[in-house]
């Protein structure tokens, strides 16, 4: 005989686990004794035991044996019941709730009888609340020996909080069949994905201003995120438009860029304007990224004038769809922690990262995060800020040209952008 468990072991809410399933969480209470005659412990979830005490919190005398055979009933106990138990793998352990502490078990995988003994329930559940320094009032013992599965049993019924629990145990349904457990599972897994499909859309619908982007604008290359965040209504009125519109909305961008940076004056922006406008490509230096900025560095022509940053208007919060009870997303809990059964699991804390890395750990980097607005004080180039918008009007997609080429004037315009994207939508409605 071996007595893994042998002391004092917390409850609370009359509860503690034998748990064998590394990847599981343990059953949930009426799946525990679905089926069963006996409401002490719940064995009807494959490699898992529900244990019911009389005492609602604190701790109680629990005591483990692991048998070669069947022993006599010692009279002395109050409550008794039998189940049968197969371990799902080598790593059994008996399991307090939210998984504070754990012993092991080392059941083999193989087929055992249990049978789950207790003193003093009645007692201990009317005082609900035991300190350390107050006597005890139950006791439990659980015990192992192989047998072949046979039905559950009540062996002796003394308390009236056993009563009770057979009573509960008795009006559960009985427990789904292997085939029936699959074809649950596979409609509970449909139902997830189904409501991660339906969140990832409303997220989606949410960035683009309540509703789905085109594949158009989904795949299109450039800088649309960044004019999203100013007006994703404009997005989709400027891919609706077409690419004759969207050319003369590169165009009208184009040109305003660089009249509010004070370039339209240079011969070289004026040729590039002309250009743009008959549709020819755009002449040196735009040919040449590098001379381009060269040129404009250069050129004493060239005004001295700075922008604030444009901050994008304030939305309303995204507020994810609530998925239908039962379809949560399942979280896999770390193989590194106990297992944790029953309603614990989900107050169980994932484990701290360690505070320092090994001198042989990969390099870490360290990243800055800013809250908040974009710092209306910070100034930018103008001129450096309505180049890009030329260049981007030349593309040769037509709704990348209109997308980037707007995005560059609004950064142009900064706090002033409002007037810019007025004009756009202008030119959007003038050309149905």
């Amino acid at each position: 005989m071996r007595r893994p468990v042998d002391g004092e072991v917390h409850v609370h809410y009359g509860q503690i686990y034998v748990e064998s399933d590394p990847d599981g969480f343990g059953p949930g209470l009426a799946e525990a004794f679905a089926g069963q005659s006996s409401g002490l412990c719940g064995a009807a979830i494959p490699g898992a035991l529900w244990l019911t005490t009389g005492l609602h919190t604190g701790s109680v005398p629990f005591t483990v044996e692991v048998h070669d055979q069947s022993l006599p009933l010692d009279p002395a106990w109050e409550d008794v019941v039998e189940v049968s138990f197969r371990p799902l793998s080598a790593t059994s352990v008996l399991v307090e709730w939210a998984g504070e502490d754990t012993w092991a078990l080392d059941l083999e995988e193989t087929d055992y009888r249990v049978r789950y003994c207790a003193t003093g329930m009645d007692a201990a559940r009317e005082q609900d609340t035991r300190s350390d320094d107050e006597p005890e009032l139950d006791r439990y013992l659980l015990q192992f020996w192989p047998a072949s599965p046979r039905p559950d049993q009540v062996l002796k019924q003394t308390s009236q909080s056993a009563a009770y629990w057979h009573d509960y145990a008795r009006q559960q349904p009985p427990p789904l069949t292997p085939a029936e457990r699959a074809v649950a599972e596979h409609q509970a897994r449909l139902a997830q994905q189904q409501a991660e499909r339906e969140r990832l859309l409303a997220h989606e619908r949410w960035e683009w201003g309540g509703q789905l982007p085109s594949q158009a604008l989904r795949t299109v290359g450039g800088n649309v995120r960044g004019l999203r965040d100013f007006d994703p209504a404009l997005l989709h009125a400027i891919d609706a438009a077409g690419p004759t519109t969207q050319r003369s909305v590169g165009l009208l961008a184009a040109r305003r860029a660089c009249e509010r940076a004070g370039l339209t004056g240079l011969d070289w922006i004026a040729d590039a304007l002309t250009a743009l406008a008959a549709g020819r490509p755009l002449p040196p230096p735009f040919d040449d990224p590098d001379r381009l900025w060269r040129v404009l560095d250069a050129d004493p022509r060239v005004p001295n004038r700075t922008v604030g940053r444009a901050i994008p208007p304030e939305r309303p919060h995204h507020h994810p769809p609530v998925p239908p009870r039962g379809q949560e997303p399942l979280l896999k809990p770390s193989q590194e922690s106990p297992p944790v059964v029953g309603p614990a699991a989900a107050l169980v804390k994932p484990p701290s990262p360690p505070a320092s890395q090994p001198d042989d750990s990969p390099a870490s980097y360290a990243m800055a995060v800013a809250f908040g607005a974009p710092d209306p004080s910070l100034r930018m180039s103008q001129p450096h800020m309505a180049l890009p918008a030329l260049v981007d009007a030349a593309h040769a997609d037509p709704l990348q040209a209109a997308l980037d080429a707007v995005y560059a004037g609004v950064v142009t315009y900064g706090e002033d952008y409002p007037a810019l994207l007025e004009e756009v939508w202008s030119v959007c409605h003038s050309h149905p």
